[in-house]
């Protein structure tokens, strides 16, 4: 008996291991390649539970890819690296995606967290809006002309490494292309360059237009953007009516991360993705920002750990969340049933 036990034990951890072995690996800096060759085996291990489509495309080329899990007809987003220099947002939605996936068609659970809630409410996730900014911030220039790179190089001020980099390929920093506030943005530097260049008019980038575009056809419940770093929470822009509403949805993923909720700021701009959102749908949207501060330059692939455990639950919190969302006429009340 004691032998065929052992037996099992040794079953158990050789199926464990292969199992983990398949699981994504983030061992350098999260790329987009890397990116790709992981939709790709999470699409054949998991095809029956998600879906994978291209929302549009960057200026050179690179396919902005949207991931879909669950059957529900409400949707949630988290997006996640706008900024070159976050690509750990980026490692952190795969990371999630991949977990939830496995928990879906599996268990049913991650930890004692259930996945029914994704029969209901769906997640998109876009976990790279901005490979091109990704591409240069890693010093990865293939596919740019060699004339481009020239300009990256005035762009960067002369400096040919690039980890600070934030913008697209164009010199365009996208969370700063909305509309909400747009006019009111700094208009220094007034010029493509490596950050904070808010463009010559709002919706000018293509990541940009084909995010608001492809946000008009889910039409989520909720928005999150994914950004580094400080492990704070903004969340409050001109909310209006839905000031405590949006309040409580921040207050949990804050409970859930142990990240600070940032305070309103009555004078706050705009011009940035959930600014927009929460003006144009009126609903609960999230800049949620990992990782302690670094400075300008990513954060160190040795935090990813601890952050997945931070947030490991959001998506799952949020879904449910949106269950008491309304959504008709853009409202975004809460409805009758909360």
């Amino acid at each position: 008996m004691a032998k065929f036990i052992s037996i099992l034990l040794v079953v158990f951890f050789l199926f464990e291991t292969a199992t983990q072995a398949k699981k994504m690996k983030v061992e350098k800096p999260y790329s987009y390649e890397q990116l790709e060759q992981d939709l790709e085996k999470i699409q054949k291990k998991y095809k029956r539970h998600i879906e994978i489509k291209s929302i549009g495309t960057t200026h050179f080329g690179k396919n902005i890819w949207g991931i879909k899990i669950g059957k529900g007809k409400k949707n949630i987003v988290l997006i996640g690296a706008h900024h070159g220099r976050e690509w750990l947002t980026s490692a952190l939605l795969m990371k999630m995606l991949e977990s939830y996936a496995e928990a879906y068609q599996g268990s049913g659970k991650i930890g004692f967290t259930s996945t029914n809630i994704l029969n209901e409410v769906s997640i998109w996730f876009i976990p790279m809006l901005n490979p091109d900014g990704v591409n240069i911030q890693q010093n990865n220039m293939t596919g740019f002309p060699a004339m481009h790179i020239q300009r990256l190089l005035i762009m960067n001020e002369g400096l040919n490494h690039f980890e600070r980099w934030k913008a697209n390929g164009m010199g365009i920093d996208l969370n700063r292309q909305y509309p909400a506030g747009w006019k009111g943005l700094n208009q220094e530097p007034g010029e493509p360059s490596y950050k904070f260049y808010k463009g010559k008019k709002p919706l000018e980038a293509k990541e940009v237009i084909a995010l608001t575009k492809f946000i008009k056809e889910i039409n989520p419940s909720i928005a999150i953007a994914y950004h580094t770093a400080g492990r704070e929470i903004f969340w409050n822009y001109k909310n209006g009516k839905y000031l405590k509403r949006d309040y409580k949805v921040a207050k949990k993923v804050a409970n859930l991360t142990g990240y600070k909720l940032a305070k309103p700021d009555p004078d706050a701009v705009g011009g940035g993705f959930t600014d927009w959102f929460i003006t144009t749908y009126h609903r609960p949207a999230m800049t949620i920002e990992i990782s302690y501060l670094v400075g300008e330059t990513s954060p160190p692939l040795a935090v990813l750990k601890k952050e997945w455990e931070r947030n490991k639950y959001v998506g799952l919190k949020l879904a449910k969340e949106a269950r008491k969302i309304d959504e008709k006429n853009h409202n975004g009340s809460f409805s009758r049933e909360s």
